[in-house]
C-alpha cells in the first residue's frame, strides 16, 4: 500500500481555525501560571475568609454561589484585558494579524481558551467548597439556566476585555481592567445581590452582565428554582454578550 504524499491545500475552514486558537490560549494561560494561581487566589481567599468570618453576616450557600461567579468575572474580563493588552503592544497581535484568523476568530477562539481555564478553577473552587461543607440542591431547570447564564456572561467579559485591549495603551488597560474588576465585583452584583440596593440601583445592578451572572449562582447555590427571573437572568446575559462580540468584531484593533 502506498501512501499519497500528493500536496492537498485547502483553507482552514473559519470555525476550525478559532478552535485551534482557543486550544492555544488555554495552553499559554496554563504556561503562564501566575496569572491563572491570581485569577484563583482571590476566589479562594474570599471562600475560605468567608466561610470563617462571615457566617453570621451572609450563609455559606450564598457564598460559594457568589465566589464562582467572581471567579468568571476574574477570568473572563481582567486577565484577558490585562494579558491582551500586552500581547497587542509586543507585537504578538501583529503577527496573528498576518493569518487566517481574522477578528472573529480570535475572539471566539479567546472565549474557547478562557472558558476551559474557568472550567478548571470552577472545579477547583466547586471541591474546595465541597469540603468546606457546600451542599448545593438545584433543579435540571436552574442547572441549565446557571449553565447558560455563565457561557454567555463570558463570552460578553472576554469581548468587552478585548474591546478595551484592542483600543487603549497597555498600561491603561491594566488600570481601568483592575478599576473595573472591583468596582463591578463589589457593586455589579456578583459578591453583593442586588436587592440589597436601593430600588433604582438595583434595577441598574440587574441589567448588568454581572449581576445576571451572580444571581443565577446564587440561585444555583441555595437551591431556588429559577422560574421566570432565571430566565430573564439569562436574557440579560445573552442580550450582553450578542453586543460586545458585535462591538470587539468592529472595534479590535490588532496594531498598538
Amino acid at each position: 500500500m502506498t501512501l499519497d504524499l500528493s500536496p492537498a491545500p485547502s483553507a482552514t475552514s473559519p470555525g476550525r481555525a478559532a478552535l485551534r486558537q482557543g486550544r492555544v490560549e488555554a495552553l499559554l494561560q496554563i504556561r503562564n501560571g501566575e496569572q491563572v494561581l491570581l485569577s484563583l487566589l482571590i476566589p479562594v481567599a474570599a471562600l475560605v475568609l468567608g466561610r470563617f468570618l462571615l457566617a453570621e453576616a451572609i450563609s455559606f450557600p450564598e457564598l460559594a454561589g457568589s465566589v464562582m461567579a467572581l471567579a468568571l468575572w476574574s477570568s473572563g474580563f481582567t486577565a484577558v484585558a490585562i494579558a491582551t493588552g500586552f500581547e497587542r503592544r509586543h507585537g504578538v497581535l501583529e503577527r496573528l494579524a498576518t493569518t487566517p484568523l481574522q477578528r472573529r476568530g480570535l475572539v471566539i477562539g479567546k472565549i474557547i481558551g478562557v472558558s476551559l481555564i474557568a472550567l478548571i478553577q470552577l472545579v477547583l473552587l466547586v471541591a474546595l467548597a465541597v469540603i468546606l461543607g457546600w451542599r448545593p440542591t438545584p433543579d435540571l431547570l436552574t442547572v441549565v439556566v446557571t449553565v447558560a447564564t455563565s457561557l454567555c456572561a463570558m463570552a460578553a467579559f472576554v469581548s468587552a476585555a478585548l474591546l478595551m485591549a484592542g483600543r487603549l495603551r497597555a498600561e491603561i488597560t491594566l488600570a481601568l481592567a483592575n478599576v473595573f474588576h472591583l468596582a463591578l465585583g463589589i457593586g455589579g452584583g456578583i459578591l453583593i445581590p442586588a436587592d440589597r440596593y436601593p430600588a433604582p440601583i438595583a434595577r441598574v445592578i440587574e441589567l448588568l452582565p454581572t449581576g445576571a451572572l451572580g444571581q443565577a449562582w446564587r440561585q444555583f447555590s441555595t437551591g431556588m428554582t429559577a422560574g421566570l427571573q432565571g430566565w430573564l437572568l439569562l436574557l440579560v446575559a445573552a442580550a450582553w454578550a450578542g453586543i460586545m462580540v458585535i462591538a470587539a468584531n468592529r472595534g479590535f484593533r490588532w496594531l498598538a
